[in-house]
């Protein structure tokens, strides 16, 4: 049975089909980096600490098979990140970022265009869009990763609002879990570039899944939806049974 735990923000921990993957780690500790700029609160980020201690953390990182990295924005792959995952540890991402990752010393780099096969699961990349108009021009690119194992199948969709290119991937791979990134992050100007309330509804709404998994809050000052208003609006429109807004260090199976 596959199994997600939410560290904080977008930062997973998956298992699925015998493989383990930790997924867009932000690693700094609370407090210790800047504000997100364009926006108009002084907050410092992580907003909140990572729910594990440093050696289980450490543990986390020797035990997995690889990470996967949907983009290298610093709430997604940090510096802390970038001390403490070894520099030959397998790292999977999009092919815009692997002359990045390998400037940053890193040996065993695999980056998908369309999908590839690691230790017999299938892992296929999809398009998102990180916004609209001039902001999600400036954000892309970001990608999607569908973790499809014998029996079970997690769809990562990554930094993305609903939009044509989710809604199609949910339609050709129909993934039992899917994972969204909330929090509907905006800026002073523009729209918001990550999932809002509505976002997450349409997913449930056009998809199949199971389970449909809600992270990317509470921890960076620009993400402004909360998760008791995405819970009540969940729970509003019926899918409480199916919609999870897991709580930081959540384990779901």
């Amino acid at each position: 049975m596959a199994q997600v735990r939410l560290l904080r923000h977008a930062t997973l921990v998956i298992k699925i089909d015998g493989s383990s993957f930790l997924v867009d780690p932000l690693l700094a500790k609370k407090d210790t980096l800047d504000p997100i700029i364009w926006t108009s609160n002084n907050i410092r980020n992580p907003m909140v600490d990572l729910p594990v201690s440093e050696a289980e953390l450490a543990e986390i990182i020797d035990s997995v098979d690889g990470v996967i990295i949907t983009h290298t924005h610093n709430d997604h792959w940090d510096d802390a990140a970038r001390s403490l995952v070894p520099k030959d540890k397998l790292l999977i991402g999009q092919p815009q970022d692997r002359p990045k990752l390998l400037e940053q010393g890193y040996t065993n780099v695999t980056s998908i265009d369309k999908e590839t096969t690691i230790g017999g699961l299938r892992i296929i990349r999809t398009d998102g869009q990180h916004g609209t108009g001039e902001i999600g021009a400036m954000m892309a690119p970001v990608s999607g990763f569908i973790l499809q194992g014998n029996k079970e199948s997690i769809y990562v969709a990554g930094d993305t609002i609903w939009c044509d290119e989710v809604a199609q991937a949910i339609l050709q791979y129909q993934p039992d879990t899917i994972i969204l990134n909330a929090g509907a992050a905006q800026f002073d100007k523009g729209e918001p570039i990550t999932m809002t309330a509505d976002d997450v509804l349409s997913v449930c709404r056009n998809s199949n899944a199971t389970r449909i998994i809600c992270v990317h809050m509470e921890t960076i000052n620009h993400c402004y939806l909360k998760r008791d208003t995405l819970r009540k609006a969940i729970e509003k429109e019926g899918q409480s049974g199916r919609c999870i807004v897991p709580d930081d260090g959540e384990i779901l199976k």
